[in-house]
């Protein structure tokens, strides 16, 4: 969902869940809307009715206890079904794509490759009241800050008439419409792109789409280049070099990757990073600019990969050369927590252990691998897991 990253504790208005207490928060953030420059009417209506979601703190509060590989992540969003609607959307629509890609400069099949990921075509919004989710959250001393920003966003969007409280159904955490896009990103970035007056992303696809290349554009999207590209390593590729570090193409030409079916890379001096989503045993990406825009929208490599080749596909593209292994087991939070902990007991510092697998963590993978003579690519594989006595 556009907007929402992972976010840490924020400081808020402690809370419990007695009616009286969500009625204290609701007048404090009635105030607070208002001293904003919500009109009183839709601050006092549209929070009288504001109801506390026992559910939307259960999904909040919701870790999963298992993480998703990169194979089962990318094969339930890129799959057959997906592609054949996209391609099926991208022509009926061509039109209007046609003229959001004029004006923002964002290709068609990008803008149905969102559309796709976020609502699988507009297929479903979420259900939850927007205004009743984000009071519940904003209501919550966890991230209150953040979540009384979107409600406070919310009843701007309805004070300019864009949708009536009532029809503001969106997901659990308030992302909402055919993009899903957060109301401070509403607030931001939408755009009227039918002439009605209105920035409606839940009833007008020209809004949606035009507010989906604007968003992207003003997130700095190139329309002179792709999102990236599946490349092919040569044998005993230094995995090391898949760090994030930023390369000319012939750089990464003079180091023997090629393209995805074995041809030279250009000879161009367009910077990429490496990205081995799998480790060395699945696909590898060159990751262009606009890899970094994907995750200006959602800040996951994971996302990014599934819009950009979903994008290839819908454009008319064939499935990835080097699919990701299936046999890659979920690691478990306690499972990466070990890996953590073992990590830094070793002298490989991942940080605060916190059952995570983020940059940190990689990094002191990678280091691990590198001094013990494994292949360093940050993933932890088998080989790791044996090393570090971590057991599934």
């Amino acid at each position: 969902m556009a907007g929402l990253l992972a976010l840490g504790s924020l400081p808020g208005v402690a809370y419990s869940d007695t009616k009286e207490d969500f009625q204290q928060c609701i007048d404090r953030l009635e105030g607070q809307a208002i001293d904003a420059g919500v009109s009183s009417q839709t601050a006092t209506t549209v929070l009288a009715s504001a109801e506390y979601l026992e559910r939307v703190i259960e999904l909040d509060r919701r870790q999963p206890e298992f993480t998703t590989t990169f194979a089962d992540y990318l094969n339930r969003r890129v799959n057959d079904q997906r592609v054949s609607k996209g391609r099926e959307l991208l022509q009926e629509h061509r039109q209007l794509l046609d003229r959001v890609t004029r004006e923002t400069g964002v290709p068609a099949p990008y803008l149905v490759s969102f559309w796709g990921l976020e609502t699988n075509f507009g297929a479903y919004f979420g259900k939850m009241p927007v205004p009743s989710s984000l009071a519940t959250l904003a209501c919550d001393p966890r991230r209150s800050t953040f979540f009384t920003e979107q409600l406070i966003a919310a009843l701007r969007i309805i004070d300019e008439g864009a949708i009536s409280a009532e029809q503001m159904e969106g997901s659990w955490a308030g992302a909402m419409g055919h993009v899903q896009f957060m109301p401070t990103v509403f607030l931001r970035h939408a755009v009227d792109g039918d002439g009605d007056g209105k920035r409606d992303l839940w009833n007008s696809l020209p809004d949606a789409m035009m507010s989906a290349g604007n968003f992207l554009e003003d997130l700095g999207w190139n329309g002179d280049y792709r999102w990236g590209r599946e490349v092919l390593l040569p044998d005993n590729f230094d995995y090391e070099l898949a760090d994030g570090r930023r390369l000319e193409l012939n750089e990464w030409r003079q180091l023997g990757v090629t393209d995805a079916f074995g041809n030279a890379l250009a000879n161009e001096p367009i910077k990429a990073s490496l990205v081995v989503p799998s480790g060395h045993r699945g696909p590898a990406f060159l990751a262009y600019h606009n890899f970094g825009v994907i995750m200006g929208w959602n800040r996951s490599e994971f996302y990014a990969i599934a819009v950009g080749h979903l994008a290839d596909r819908i454009a008319g593209a064939g499935g990835l050369q080097n699919p990701p292994p299936e046999d890659q087991p979920a690691l478990s939070r306690d499972n990466i927590l070990a890996i953590q902990e073992a990590l830094n007991e070793k002298g490989f510092d991942t940080g605060e252990p916190d059952g995570i697998m983020g940059p940190q963590t990689r990094s002191a993978i990678r280091q691990y691998q590198s001094d013990n003579k494994l292949v360093a690519d940050g993933y932890p594989g088998e080989a790791v897991l044996n090393a570090l006595g971590v057991k599934l």
